[in-house]
């Protein structure tokens, strides 16, 4: 379902690096890169599920808390370090919001953009997470 991830940081006194690479920080080749900012904290975003897709998700700056549904158990991360990874892969509900003024999340994707491996009917959800 869901996995954090804690990269190695690289840095000295003129700041800090951290790299991501297909198959070796993140498990997936990445094919896709999108992030998330000027949400405000009452803002729910996410509200669904993949079929197969995916997904290494980074709060870069600020935080916000992620509530992940597996169809039988809810989990709430808070991420908040761009040292930190949020691995999500299987069948899982997200929906992430508390965002602080200055959130920005970097999601990468294990597949390209298609609307045919979205869930957004939460009912339509448990029944197929239950039957598996």
């Amino acid at each position: 379902m869901f996995k954090i991830v804690d990269f190695n940081v690289h840095g000295d006194y003129r700041g800090k690096l951290v790299a991501l690479e297909s198959f070796n920080t993140v498990p997936f080749a990445i094919k896709r890169v999108y992030y998330v900012f000027g949400s405000t904290s009452d803002v729910i975003r996410g509200r669904h599920a993949h079929y197969n897709l995916s997904q290494m998700l980074v709060c870069v700056s600020g935080s916000c808390d992620f509530t992940l549904d597996d169809g039988y158990e809810r989990s709430v991360v808070h991420l908040d370090s761009p040292s930190k990874g949020l691995l999500l892969t299987g069948l899982v509900w997200r929906e992430f919001t508390n965002f602080s003024k200055n959130c920005v999340v970097v999601v990468l994707a294990s597949e390209y953009y298609d609307t045919s491996d979205y869930i957004y009917d939460y009912e339509e959800f448990l029944k197929i997470a239950r039957s598996k």
